[in-house]
């Protein structure tokens, strides 16, 4: 489901560092697990106390902290006290249906994003919200539940010796983003290979199911558009902001989501546009599939009115109809109805109306 910013009554007037959660629960259980590494060797743990993370602060290493689950509010409370993040930042994060965005604070800065993922069986696209936090040498990710795309992430940090092991945080959320939005772009893809089909079926046959088809296509377009436009947006703001997390040597990588952001939202935009094509497409043939109905009738009925005619007039109920008594004249009114109708006929066809 696409974001859709709707605020309970509850909600309403409460303080933007009121540390409460404001969507709706997908897991039962918060999870925290973290990835510690340097360029020898990679730890992972799952964290079962909070207090258990004020080890990683004054670690040399690189530390990326996963936390599935955003509604136990001691848990979100103990990580704001340990990582010194103020709570207007992480009231943020417990508000799974804002927009994405991108802000600086005093030790790191905040992104927020929604993370889409393509279930093939299910043929369906599931939308979460994404909240990222950078700080030096940490970097503290939360999400709504157990379940995401950084599996290809993950692998690299274990199995390679390489960037992403020696170049901060700031490179690690990189390769985060980088990866949302390489998924906006496959799923586009997957949308748009089913999109150009529908114009060979629309040249083959123009019926109602084309119509529905093309109408499920457009909502989930839009669907994805609402949140994958605020999504540039953030990535423009993230490019502007004044922060030293973001080394000189990375900052190329973040131009680079901005390229990456631009391609999906122009391949949002074709695609979109193509639908319009194809339902202006299955309007036009609509129409002259009805037009052609309508010629055909019109040439019949144009053919029957001098024939309704003749019958007309010899269907007079006065005494003195002379033809009435020829011997053939029965046959000469069907001579004079065919002559008409082959004359009518072949003046149609030399004006090529049919």
């Amino acid at each position: 489901m696409p974001y859709i910013p709707l605020k309970k009554k509850e909600d309403i007037g409460l303080s933007p560092y009121e540390l409460k959660f404001r969507g709706k629960k997908k897991i039962e259980n918060v999870r925290i697990q973290v990835i510690d590494f340097d360029l020898e060797e990679v730890r992972e743990t799952e964290i079962k106390d909070t207090g258990e993370l004020k080890k990683y602060l004054s670690s040399d290493s690189i530390t990326w902290i996963n936390v599935d689950g955003l509604h136990n509010e001691q848990i979100i409370r103990d990580i704001s006290e340990t990582f010194s993040i103020p709570g207007d930042i992480l009231s943020d994060v417990m508000e799974p249906s804002s927009r994405p965005q991108a802000e600086e604070f005093d030790n790191g800065f905040f992104v927020s994003i929604k993370m889409m993922e393509f279930n093939e069986k299910k043929n369906r696209v599931s939308v979460d919200n994404l909240s990222l936090i950078v700080m030096d040498k940490i970097l503290i990710t939360f999400q709504e539940k157990q379940g995401d795309v950084f599996d290809p992430v993950r692998e690299r940090i274990r199995k390679h010796r390489t960037k992403i092991r020696t170049s901060g945080s700031d490179y690690l959320a990189f390769t985060l983003l980088d990866v949302v939005i390489d998924n906006y772009i496959y799923i586009l893809g997957v949308y748009g290979e089913k999109v150009e089909t529908l114009e060979d079926r629309l040249i083959m046959n123009t019926n109602k199911e084309v119509l529905k088809v093309i109408s499920l296509f457009k909502h989930e377009l839009n669907n994805l558009r609402v949140d994958i436009k605020p999504a540039k947006e953030m990535i423009m703001g993230l490019m502007k902001l004044d922060t030293d997390l973001i080394q000189e040597d990375n900052e190329k990588h973040y131009k680079e989501l901005q390229d990456n952001i631009n391609q999906a939202v122009d391949l949002l935009d074709y695609y979109r546009e193509v639908l319009y094509d194809e339902l202006n497409m299955y309007h036009s043939s609509m129409s002259t599939k009805l037009n052609d109905t309508m010629t055909v009738l019109t040439i019949f009925s144009v053919i029957f009115i001098p024939l309704t005619f003749i019958v007309g007039i010899y269907g007079m109920n006065f005494d003195n109809l002379p033809e009435l008594h020829w011997k053939y004249g029965y046959f000469v009114v069907w001579g004079v109805m065919i002559a008409v109708v082959v004359g009518m006929i072949w003046y149609f066809k030399k004006r090529k109306w049919f």
